[in-house]
């Protein structure tokens, strides 16, 4: 059984909890439905609320299209996002520098 949100809907326990047993073993994966809903989570008030705790410049005009893909990886983009996993670790296609230059438009927590 996948990794599961705490009844609020957030995804950060689901996260510890990964964190967790990454270190003891191998971490569960995330279900297909917690992790579409911790990726729109994250865009819609993550990405604000990180932008504003810290500074981060304007951007000049990047375009950032996070698609999440079918299969037993699919969490993979939820773990990118909450700097879990490195951009290396998923399937990006355009320029992979500028997937690294998400973190400095959108600082971590």
């Amino acid at each position: 059984m996948g990794a599961t949100p705490d009844p609020a809907g957030a995804p950060a326990p689901a996260l510890h909890r990964w964190d967790a047993e990454s270190v003891t073993g191998e971490p569960d994966a995330f279900d297909s439905a917690f992790a579409t809903d911790a990726v729109a989570q994250t865009f819609e008030v993550m990405v604000p609320a990180r932008r504003g705790w810290k500074p981060a410049p304007a951007g000049r005009g990047e375009r950032y299209r996070f698609r999440r893909t079918e299969g037993p990886e699919s969490f993979d983009l939820t773990l990118f996002l909450w700097q879990r996993l490195p951009a290396k670790g998923l399937d990006v296609t355009g320029d992979g520098v500028l997937l690294e230059h998400w973190f400095t438009l959108v600082p971590p927590a």
